[in-house]
């Protein structure tokens, strides 16, 4: 199975679109947000996702409550804990928000990290969990769009420039 990943999208629509049309043209089974959607607007294009979505809150989204009513309570409190079939993820937005890492990601027992807040792509592994940051979906700070593939079969992930 395939998983999208994008984070600080920060309100940029017409990038958040591109990033919802490659996960479908790539046959996504989930898609992951790590946060920074910003205002409820930017929300809209994930409508035309053709699988579920999943995201945490991050440190410039503004009005929570009206975020997590128009997701259908997909955006939740980071750090977030999940099951994915055999694997334990952990998303988060800033990754010093996860308090039994203290920065330290070789203590972890997840098989994949994602977090985002840095605006810089970061995909790695650290003994055998594969940590996952896709950059900045809304390309603001840095100029270039990305997002991230995991391939969950073959535990790697790729980034992709929108």
């Amino acid at each position: 199975m395939k998983i999208g990943v994008l984070s600080d999208t920060h309100d940029n629509v017409p990038m958040i679109k591109k990033a919802v049309d490659l996960f479908n043209a790539e046959d996504c089974g989930l898609v992951i947000h790590a946060g920074d959607y910003c205002a409820p607007f930017a929300l809209t294009p994930l409508v035309k996702l053709k699988c579920k979505w999943l995201g945490v809150f991050g440190n410039n989204d503004g009005d929570k409550k009206a975020l997590a009513m128009k997701s259908d309570g997909m955006i939740v409190d980071h750090p977030y804990n999940y099951d994915l079939s055999d694997k334990k993820v952990i998303i988060t937005h800033e990754l010093e928000d996860i308090p039994d890492l203290q920065g330290k990601l070789e203590r972890t027992e997840a098989h994949i990290v994602i977090y985002g807040h840095t605006h810089k792509t970061d995909i790695r592994k650290v003994k055998n969990t594969l940590v996952v940051n896709p950059g900045e979906c809304g390309g603001w700070l840095y100029g270039k769009s990305t997002v991230a593939i995991i391939d969950l079969d073959k535990m790697e992930a790729k980034e992709i420039t929108l």
